[in-house]
């Protein structure tokens, strides 16, 4: 039966006997998990060069809106400014104010 292989970040790179993947164990290439006695899946050790698992946080992206709590204590969504900080008006770098009116106004044409 064959048996998945995984590169170090968990995507699936082929199918491998399990005398192979014994052999890759056996090199300290990869990590076999077993369950019952019952090699499940190898799975290759990350090596120097070989990028980083992607995270949920590069997934979700960054965050330009986070809610903001009032002295009334009621909550809205306030931006956060592009450039970083904590500017009131400039929300957007000179350089990236066209970029992101028009994104705004597409969204509002595309709401109406």
């Amino acid at each position: 039966m064959p048996i998945p292989l995984y590169a170090s970040d968990h995507d699936l790179i082929d199918f491998i006997t399990t005398h192979r993947a014994i052999r890759l164990e056996d090199a300290g290439v990869a990590k076999l998990v077993r369950h019952k006695g019952h090699i499940n899946r190898a799975i290759l050790h990350r090596r120097p060069g070989d990028p980083h698992p992607t995270t949920i946080q590069q997934y979700m992206g960054t965050g330009y809106s986070f809610e903001q709590p009032l002295s009334d204590g009621h909550h809205c969504w306030k931006l956060r400014p592009l450039q970083g900080g904590r500017a009131e008006s400039l929300l957007a770098p000179p350089e990236l104010r066209p970029i992101f009116l028009r994104v705004v106004l597409d969204c509002l044409t595309e709401a109406a």
